[in-house]
């Protein structure tokens, strides 16, 4: 036992061997003084010295009450009853309405001093006016408000029966005082620590905490002792800087895209209904244009392009193109000018096609991962902002087996092994596909979003002839929730930190 004492003392660091001829104070606060140490040294030192069964930590939570944001300016300047009640012992009575400049009150302040006072029978009101009740002694003499916020802070369990009556009528009012909840650790000498106690710690002095390059340089360690380093004691956990996941989540993404021979595609988040719906083909009178779905930026109306594309497009709505026959309807510039948060990035995939009008070459590999806006009900699994992926692949040889390879390929990458593909309908799409995934977690397939070969009302008028377009743009967001095993779309933007600390670097 003595030999295991002497390991125990020699294991002992500077902090541990600090606090130890204070251990007899008990809380964390008195040995924290007594000995010197801030508060986060004799912690860290009390809790090795409970890892070592030295002490025996004991933790209570403690309600105090204190004084809050008005209770700090009331003890400066007095209660709003207090100030009322030194006005009116100058001049016996007061017109309501002039009591809020004179005593530098708020409304809300003025009708709590009143209703004090009256309750207290120390005024009287008569019409308009406020009558002093009140005798001189009973004037000068402080309250039970008074004295409270003047002695806080205090444990609300130590309140006397007086403090108690005066915390009730004070708890009422608005943010004067308030109810702390305070940590309180008291440390006690286990069996074990008495006679660590009983042993003389000064001999530690000179061990050796640390071999510095200058003591081995000069052979001053010779000949003295190390102490004992403790490495069984769990300590706190380090959390190094790292991208967030979402963020690490999309970077991966866009690797993918890259390596298959994808160029990016890039703008703002704001866009014309032009480029959102018109240039896609959706309709002008389409319920997606509704406010309930689509966000639109009020009194911002926005540029449109070259005559030519609205020709265009114009005509692909009103009577069609090939053998469509469009949404016959007359088209409005007007609708197409207003300004919203895009609701998909497929509105970055129209802009590209119209780029490419004037090249020889009309083909190319394009993708997007960003940011979108719907109307949406919030729930686990929906969101009113929300990430997604968008591609095209303009080829004349394009099929829609070459679209399924490419989205097969993809979600492999991306982790995915259990992926179905459904027949489906999309406005700008013919044919279209529906992509789902299996969601361990709620025993179901989860709907990532919607792929086809645009329409030619899409590619005509922006590409100037019809070449097979493939596009995809599913829902980036719930592939994270789907990796990550996050039960709640809404937890990926909470920024939890305890979350964010946890949770593992995206690797494939």
């Amino acid at each position: 036992m003595e030999k295991e004492i002497e390991r125990l003392i020699e294991s002992l660091n500077p902090d541990e061997r600090a606090i130890f001829p204070h251990l007899k104070e008990k809380t964390l606060d008195k040995i924290s003084k007594s000995s010197g140490l801030d508060k986060i040294k004799t912690l860290r030192a009390l809790q090795f010295l409970n890892n070592k069964h030295i002490v025996k930590l004991k933790a209570s939570e403690k309600k105090i009450v204190d004084l809050a944001d008005n209770g700090v300016v009331y003890l400066r300047s007095g209660l709003p009853e207090r100030r009322l009640l030194d006005m009116l012992s100058k001049q016996k009575s007061a017109d309501i309405k002039d009591i809020r400049k004179a005593c530098k009150l708020s409304e809300n302040e003025v009708k709590a001093a009143i209703g004090v006072l009256k309750k207290k029978t120390m005024i009287q009101l008569q019409k308009e006016k406020i009558i002093l009740k009140a005798s001189i002694s009973e004037i000068r003499k402080k309250n039970l408000e008074e004295q409270l916020i003047e002695a806080l802070p205090l444990p609300l369990g130590d309140l006397k029966p007086e403090q108690k009556l005066a915390f009730e009528n004070l708890k009422s009012r608005k943010n004067i005082i308030q109810v702390k909840r305070k940590k309180q650790i008291t440390a006690r000498l286990t069996e074990l620590g008495k006679k660590v106690m009983q042993e003389d710690l000064t001999k530690l002095k000179d061990m050796i905490e640390t071999l510095t390059p200058e003591m081995i340089k000069t052979g001053s360690w010779k000949g003295k002792k190390f102490r004992r380093y403790d490495i069984k004691s769990p300590l706190p956990e380090i959390s190094g800087g790292k991208r967030h996941f979402v963020n690490q989540a999309v970077e991966y993404a866009k690797k993918i895209w890259l390596e298959m021979g994808f160029k990016e595609m890039t703008s703002t988040l704001c866009q014309t209904s032009f480029w959102n719906f018109d240039a896609l083909f959706t309709a002008q009178d389409h319920p997606v244009r509704e406010l309930q779905d689509t966000f639109y930026i009020k009194d911002v109306k926005g540029k449109l392009p070259d005559k030519n594309i609205l020709k265009e497009v114009k005509k692909a709505h009103e009577s069609g193109v090939k053998e469509s026959k469009g949404w016959q309807y007359e088209w409005r510039e007007d609708e197409a000018k207003k300004v919203i948060l895009r609701t998909h990035t497929t509105c970055l995939s129209a802009k590209t096609l119209a780029r490419l009008k004037e090249n020889k070459d009309k083909q190319g590999k394009f993708f997007a991962i960003g940011k979108c806006f719907r109307n949406e009900t919030l729930d686990w699994s929906h969101g009113f902002e929300f990430n997604q992926t968008e591609g095209i692949v303009i080829d004349r040889e394009a099929n829609f087996r070459h679209l399924l390879g490419y989205l097969h390929e993809f979600f492999k990458k991306m982790g995915f092994e259990k992926i179905r593909f459904a027949p489906a309908y999309f406005p700008y799409t013919e044919p279209s596909v529906e992509i789902s995934c299996w969601n361990e977690e709620k025993k179901l397939w989860l709907e990532l979003g919607g792929a086809g070969i645009f329409r030619p009302e899409v590619v005509v008028p922006l590409l100037g002839e019809y070449i097979p377009v493939l596009a995809w743009g599913p829902g980036f967001d719930r592939m994270i929730m789907n990796y990550y095993q996050i039960k709640d779309l809404r937890e990926m933007y909470k920024n939890n930190l305890t979350q964010l600390r946890k949770i593992k670097l995206w690797l494939k």
